[in-house]
């Protein structure tokens, strides 16, 4: 139905996202992500954690934008950690394809770091971060709506973070 690529993509999404951590509060959240939101016409994202989340995401800016279909996307999170955050960890995805909600799907963060080379490494220590990655885009990618909603964990199950993502390709 999907690219197996395609899920890849999103786990090192959210990898990035996470691992690439400045501290920002609620008040900055909500405008950063109406800006972003409001800034792009093809994708977007915002925040749906809370102030309390292990991890604060800053920024994310993606190159190419818009992103295109077979091509490489390099994406550029800036953030803070409030603690280490330890092997064990974990996030829960979820990804709607026009209209259409696939299975959960989980993701141990710190091994699929390990696979993508990312440039940050569990144990992830406490402080700010920019994280850099580049990732293949597959081009089987529909012309459907794409949203992913990534929900991390600690390997204690505290909240790391959660982002929601929205695409449209053409």
């Amino acid at each position: 139905m999907f690219h197996p690529k395609f899920h890849s993509v999103h786990a090192i999404l959210f990898i990035t996202a996470l691992s690439g951590l400045s501290a920002v509060n609620a008040a900055e959240q909500q405008q950063l992500s109406e800006s972003v939101r409001d800034a792009h016409s093809s994708w977007a994202w915002n925040l749906c954690g809370t102030p309390s989340d292990i991890v604060e995401i800053k920024s994310l800016e993606i190159n190419p934008d818009p992103p295109e279909k077979g091509q490489n996307l390099t994406i550029t999170v800036k953030g803070v950690a409030k603690e280490q955050i330890e092997d064990g960890a974990y996030a829960s995805v979820v990804i709607t394809i026009g209209g259409i909600k696939l299975p959960p799907k989980e993701y141990d963060l710190c091994e699929e770091a390990r696979k993508a080379n990312a440039s940050i490494q569990c144990p992830i220590e406490k402080g700010e971060h920019e994280v850099t990655q580049t990732v293949e885009l597959p081009k089987e990618i529909p012309n459907w709506p794409i949203s992913i909603q990534a929900q991390g964990f600690t390997a204690d199950d505290r909240d790391l973070t959660c982002a929601n993502f929205m695409v449209k390709f053409t």
